[in-house]
């Protein structure tokens, strides 16, 4: 019996560490799709009904959040995680990190330090983005 607990025990421990390693890459997936201009893997990561909040306030759809991708009005030089704090819960996992993103917005140049939450869940063997919120830290 003490086996058999140990056994359930470290593979949920090695799950967990798999886990939380795909998504440290699917995280570095999307600061670089997002950074390069590779819409066609910013498309494949986000959720259809992802919520896309910014810093600012302002909330995106996927649909508005790749058009302004797409259009050079939301346009990231730079995204570095400067830590990143991974939980899993079953085929959902909730990120967050600290981070510098530097670019240009509808309201011009940014260079802001910020908190970031990430909602990824499992769907069809892949995880994707079903949330993305940032705040700004002075």
């Amino acid at each position: 019996m003490r086996i058999l607990f140990f056994t359930a025990v470290l593979a949920t421990v090695a799950f967990a560490a798999t886990t939380e390693q795909q998504i440290l890459e699917a995280e570095k997936s999307w600061a670089n799709a997002v950074m390069t201009g590779d819409f066609a893997k910013v498309d494949a990561l986000l959720t259809p009904d992802i919520i896309y909040a910014h810093s600012t306030g302002i909330i995106d759809t996927k649909s508005s959040y790749m058009e302004k991708l797409r259009s050079g009005k939301q346009k990231y030089d730079g995204i570095e995680h400067k830590s990143t704090t991974v939980r899993v819960h079953g085929d959902s996992v909730v990120t967050h990190s600290q981070m510098r993103m530097h670019g240009t917005n509808a309201a011009g140049k940014f260079d802001d330090k910020v908190m970031m939450m990430h909602v990824w869940v499992k769907s069809g063997g892949k995880w994707l983005l079903a949330a993305h919120q940032t705040t700004k830290l002075p």
